[in-house]
């Protein structure tokens, strides 16, 4: 078995030698190196070659962003992982990290829990380096060019209802590589929307507020984390808060979110396969919904029943995700109308949205 290649940056020496354990006694692991400082790091890049590199954010010398935005100078597709704190200041450094390139980040355990070997950290580790790596080396089939959309029909043995060019709403999940997905997609959307769009990223408590403030400075329309009975509105977009399943209840012309607290789904809360069921529940066909990079495969259930509904599916292609897991699935599965690049995706939301709009207005008229 040839072994996925790691070099593990952190400033700490309890931490290289915990971790670095943690990775070595995976089967499909070699830590091929260790540095204690970002521009140590670079230098060892350079000479092992490593298939993945996992780094701490706060390190003397050359910090985990100022290595970051040197190394992917150098090299712009090599994985890293970033270790964050689960702290304000940490989260801010985080985003700032993905936006520099990461390509996935892992709140880091205290030095109690590293002691203890906390188990969930340990899987989650591996899971992202797995889903990070594999498709690098073993390629399943040559990436899409970003210039192609493709077309996928839906399967036959999907039965779903009259489709409709008619959206009253926009749902949008992602995971890994979606704060950078949403940065690119949510700032082609105009304040005067005429629909709101609600959104689950997989993220922790905290994390969830400080991305909805991100997107919102960037954005011209208005982006927040939801909060329990906030009323939907046109122009707006709704980031479910960590740790909380959100969803949708209407009566009459009257929407608004609520949250809770049941167990995860596919390993995850926020998970999009609880939103997308209460959309389908609460708006039926007049929805459009995407599917964004992503690891797993949270929303291929929550797709199936709003294709049924007669609602629209889109999602983003393999080469411009930095994990195909979520997209591929609802692709693989025929429930995508299109498969575009993540370019293309802010713009096809627009599209979409103003065609329905103008239909309604023709229809009144």
């Amino acid at each position: 078995m040839e072994k996925t290649r790691i070099l593990l940056v952190d400033d700490s020496s309890i931490v290289r030698r915990i971790v670095g354990a943690w990775l070595s006694s995976e089967p499909d692991f070699e830590v091929v190196g260790t540095a204690p400082n970002g521009r140590l790091a670079l230098d060892r890049i350079e000479a092992l070659d490593p298939d993945a590199v996992v780094m701490d954010i706060e390190m003397p010398i050359m910090d985990g962003l100022t290595t970051l935005r040197e190394l992917r100078k150098r090299n712009a597709r090599l994985p890293v992982i970033m270790f964050s704190t689960l702290t304000e200041r940490g989260g801010i450094a985080t985003l700032e990290a993905l936006s520099l390139g990461a390509s996935d980040y892992l709140t880091k355990p205290s030095p109690t829990e590293l002691q203890g070997g906390t188990q969930q950290t340990r899987d989650q580790l591996a899971l992202k380096l797995r889903a990070l790596v594999r498709p690098r080396k073993c390629p399943l089939q040559k990436p899409s060019t970003l210039s192609t959309a493709t077309a996928i029909q839906p399967r036959p043995v999907l039965p779903s209802a009259s489709r409709t060019e008619h959206i009253e709403l926009v749902a949008i999940g992602c995971s890994t590589g979606g704060p950078n997905a949403l940065e690119q997609v949510l700032p082609c959307l105009p304040a005067n929307l005429p629909v709101p769009i609600v959104i689950v990223q997989h993220m922790p408590p905290m994390f969830t507020e400080l991305l909805a403030r991100r997107l919102n400075d960037k954005c011209e329309l208005e982006v927040c984390e939801a909060k329990p009975n906030m009323r939907l509105e046109s122009g707006k977009a709704y980031l479910a808060p960590g740790d909380w399943h959100m969803v949708v209840k209407r009566a009459g012309k009257r929407a608004w979110i609520e949250t809770h607290q049941d167990p995860p789904e596919n390993s995850c809360r926020p998970a999009v396969d609880v939103l997308f069921r209460s959309v389908a529940e609460t708006y039926g066909g007049s929805v459009l919904g995407l599917v964004l990079t992503g690891m797993g495969q949270d929303g291929l259930r929550g797709a199936e029943l709003l294709v049924q509904k007669g609602a629209r599916m889109v999602v983003q292609d393999e080469a411009s995700s930095v994990v195909w897991g979520m997209p591929g699935f609802v692709a693989r599965a025929g429930l995508a109308e299109r498969v575009l690049p993540l370019p293309e995706i802010g713009q096809e939301i627009l599209r979409r949205v103003q065609k329905s709009e103008a239909a309604a207005i023709r229809k009144q008229a």
